[in-house]
């Protein structure tokens, strides 16, 4: 089993490599720079090597920081009451979560491909000596931040210990119970596509974690997490005989990375192309009585009613539900209260991250391409810089009227809620407040869109080729985690918010016209 681990584990290294020099190749100003044999350039190959190496010991110690951090440790500070209790009990829902929605397991990556199709690896023990190794950073990642952080809560280290090993125990429960259902129905499941039961015991668990603290309950009781972690050290230890005498991981393989097209096509892009364009309306009497872009983007948006709209008005009430039932949490516990307040008047960045989960820009932009843009853009007249420009600002209409829904209802409700609160002394707050929310809204909508012309990631098969472009989404998404922990007061931020979005709408349009026409194209 070690061998076949080393194996793959070069191979992993290989593609990561190659990844890596590929992804060198698609940055502005370089890619020219670089001929076509860097592939067999030695030097370059051991400098992605030690990237490679590199990015290993980040990804097992940075990304286990930053999620006990920003997600676990840094919340207990919103609550009264023990410190600790609220960190073992948000780490024991999220941990619950995660077994679920991140098995390393299921997921159909593309060296699992070359693994076990294309070299015909024995596909056990390539599974449980990459699934043991995983298991064994999550351990060494989770001890060094779980001893750390707990300590500053004053937590024992035997509980710390304890906690570590309970989240290896979930998440090999979970294989386990996966694993017989495949047993049992022959279904296989991937982990990029959640079953709907998933998703809502995810959002349960989700609310469990950040909200019941609130009302004083929560799992973190030593006696309650215990008496959890022995269930889930039996189970662990009935499951790993389990799992080690699976005999069927080959058969369930050819399942999950099935319809490779030309060998590395992503299962989870093919799923989400056959979803959409599923969604898509094919009744022939949609029309529109505009003409010109409007009249081509009017059909587009009724004939994607499915895809566009619906989410929309999904997150819209989940929206509103979640503001009717802060107000009242407030209104049954005075602690909540005044928490609520402080975070309303010194938390405004913390609704960053917010905003940009509500976003649909990126849902919005795939769909333009996969059922528009990789036809329209074989056309040379879709490229002009005029008719570029004209279509880029219909699209924003379209795109902020969409976001703008859910938007609406967390900038009305939010000064509801600080008025319900306690109120402020400077009623410009309140104004403040709901006007930076709908900047935020306007400026993520704003920003993919720009995003999209500018770094156009597809190519004809909608496979995502930039890498620039996926920088520039997980920079937006790590500047809005940093701005979690920004504590500044709404009448300043928001000013800022609002300001830096009027600049960045200029911008942006301006880039657009002077850009698009060269970058806006397919990719190879």
């Amino acid at each position: 089993m070690f061998k076949s681990f080393c194996i793959s584990f070069r191979l992993k290294n290989t593609y990561r490599v190659n990844s890596i020099i590929y992804s060198l190749k698609q940055f502005p100003g370089i890619r020219r720079l670089l001929p076509q044999t860097l592939y067999q350039n030695r030097g370059l190959k051991i400098l992605g090597n030690v990237l490679s190496i590199l990015w290993e010991i980040v990804s097992l110690f940075l990304f286990k920081g930053l999620y006990l951090g920003f997600l676990v440790f840094a919340p207990v500070f919103l609550y009264e009451g023990p410190k600790g209790e609220s960190f073992l009990h948000i780490f024991f829902c999220l941990t619950i979560i995660g077994g679920f929605l991140n098995t390393y397991m299921f997921n159909p990556t593309n060296d699992k491909y070359y693994a076990m199709v294309l070299m015909r690896m024995d596909a056990g023990k390539y599974t449980l000596s990459n699934y043991m190794y995983e298991i064994g950073k999550l351990i060494i990642g989770f001890l060094t931040f779980m001893l750390l952080f707990g300590r500053m809560l004053g937590l024992p280290y035997w509980i710390l210990i304890l906690a570590v090993f309970f989240a290896s125990a979930v998440k090999v429960t979970v294989i386990q119970i996966t694993l017989r259902k495949y047993d049992r129905t022959g279904d296989t499941t991937n982990e990029n596509l959640p079953l709907k039961q998933i998703w809502i015991l995810a959002g349960v668990l989700l609310a469990a974690a950040y909200g019941l603290p609130c009302i004083g309950v929560t799992a973190g009781n030593r006696y309650f997490f215990l008496t959890a972690c022995l269930v889930f050290f039996i189970s662990a230890f009935v499951s790993v005989r389990y799992i080690r005498d699976f005999s069927s991981f080959s058969e369930m393989y050819k399942q999950i990375l099935a319809q490779k097209r030309q060998g590395v096509t992503n299962t989870r892009e093919k799923l989400v192309r056959d979803q959409s364009r599923k969604a898509i309306s094919q009744d022939t009497n949609i029309t529109s009585n505009k003409s010109g872009f409007e009249y081509f983007n009017e059909l587009f948006i009724r004939r994607h009613q499915k895809i566009l709209w619906k989410p929309v008005s999904k997150m819209a009430a989940v929206c509103l539900f979640a503001a009717l039932g802060i107000g009242f949490l407030m209104m049954m516990n005075g602690e909540v209260k005044a928490g609520m307040n402080k975070i309303l008047m010194t938390f405004l960045p913390y609704f960053a991250i917010i905003m940009y989960l509500v976003n649909r820009g990126l849902t919005f932009t795939r769909a333009l391409f996969m059922n528009c843009d990789h036809s329209m853009l074989t056309y040379s007249f879709y490229k002009e810089p005029k008719f570029i420009l004209k279509l880029f600002q219909i699209r924003l209409r379209e795109l902020v009227k969409m976001n703008l829904i859910p938007a609406v209802i967390i900038a009305a409700a939010l000064p509801v809620l600080l008025y319900l609160s306690g109120g402020t002394e400077h009623p410009w707050n309140y104004v403040i407040l709901s006007v930076s929310i709908l900047a935020m809204s306007v400026f993520f909508s704003v920003h993919y869109l720009t995003c999209y012309y500018l770094l156009q990631p597809y190519n004809a098969g909608t496979e995502t080729k930039s890498s620039t472009y996926q920088a520039a989404v997980w920079a937006t998404y790590l500047v809005c985690v940093v701005l979690m922990q920004v504590r500044m007061p709404t009448f300043v931020f928001g000013i800022m918010t609002i300001v830096f979005c009027v600049a960045y709408c200029i911008l942006a349009s301006i880039l657009v016209y002077k850009l698009a026409y060269k970058t806006f194209k397919l990719r190879t």
